[in-house]
């Protein structure tokens, strides 16, 4: 029996260019083997979210996510509570699409992205939990998440991240100290910052750099805290970030890796964004799911320190040849045998 795969996609993602490419990108699932139906979402709430819970429970081998990081995370948020997870490959279609980025599939072709499918590569990805929901690259609470929430979505389809530089251009001088509590693995933060972020990946916003040692498998979250407000220091910073990632080593910034974060507002309210989307108000724990869904990418060229888990063909060597061992002579593996 062939596997079978449901392509769900957002027709109203980016410029409305995969609807287009549809058929074609059917068939090259199609020639790696799946059956192949596609679904396309519809304004009601969780409408991804739902048809993937639906497929995976129904025994489809694999989901795509066509769409931005938001189409993403709803299917991610189908998935992710289940015992039995489909493996997951994404068409990016969306503004930023900082999770193709960090997968290494293309961005601006939509085939090309389906053409991953062909190299038989995947990465069991880590995922977060903030109360009852996932979250795929980052988690976010202080002034400087607001950023996402005020962009309307007209203005980032046509000039896509562009709006989001420009618009974050008009904030900083408006940022505001928020009073946090923050609890993680080995340390404990109170005080005022301007922002905290959990991050998955090594790509937030369109940046690559903010994480520079990013890993997409270990189970831990990169927590960066920024202490400072001062705009001059925050621009500064903003330039360590351009500068191959020096931002890390800077006083303002609390940079470590946790695998659990638990965040209180200590005066007033603390907002928490999850993939660029308000997710509640703080007090919020933060879980990471190590290696809990498994996606394909173009391994060849993710970073080797970013990937902890071995290729699949390598750990199945690397088993052939233990078992190898194991039935040879006991006189052949003695180190003292001539």
């Amino acid at each position: 029996m062939r596997k079978r795969a449901r392509i769900i996609y957002n027709p109203t993602s980016g410029r409305e260019a995969l609807t287009h490419d549809l058929v074609e990108i059917l068939g090259i699932f199609e020639q790696a083997g799946y059956e192949m139906s596609a679904y396309a979402t519809t304004p009601a709430p969780n409408s991804a979210a739902d048809e993937a819970r639906r497929c995976a429970k129904d025994g489809f081998e694999l989901i795509v996510a066509a769409g931005g990081d938001g189409t993403i995370n709803q299917v991610v948020n189908g998935l992710a509570g289940l015992k039995r997870r489909p493996k997951m490959a994404i068409i990016p279609a969306g503004t930023t699409n900082d999770y193709a980025r960090a997968l290494h599939i293309p961005r601006d072709n939509p085939v090309a992205a389906a053409k991953v499918v062909l190299k038989n590569q995947t990465v069991k990805m880590d995922i977060g939990q903030a109360g009852d929901q996932y979250f795929i690259n980052i988690a976010a609470g202080g002034m400087l998440t607001e950023l996402t929430y005020d962009v309307p979505s007209q203005l980032k389809s046509i000039f896509g991240y562009a709006a989001y530089l420009a618009k974050g251009a008009e904030l900083l001088p408006r940022v505001k100290p928020v009073e946090m509590d923050l609890k993680y693995d080995d340390g404990h933060f109170k005080g005022k910052a301007s922002m905290f972020f959990l991050a998955l990946t090594n790509s937030v916003g369109g940046f690559e750099k903010i994480v520079p040692d990013a890993s997409l498998d270990d189970g831990k979250f990169t927590m960066i805290i920024v202490k400072t407000s001062n705009l001059a220091k925050m621009l500064h910073l903003m330039t360590l970030v351009l500068n191959g990632g020096k931002h890390i080593n800077d006083p303002s910034i609390i940079y470590v890796k946790t695998s659990k974060v638990v965040a209180k507002p200590v005066n007033g309210r603390l907002m928490i964004n999850l993939d660029g989307e308000y997710g509640g108000d703080a007090p919020m724990t933060f879980h990471n799911f190590k290696q809990h869904i498994e996606f394909f990418a173009d391994t060849d060229r993710i970073p080797n320190e970013a990937i902890t888990t071995a290729d699949p063909e390598l750990q199945d060597a690397e088993r052939n040849f233990m078992s190898a061992v194991d039935q040879l002579p006991a006189d052949a593996t003695d180190s003292d045998s001539e």
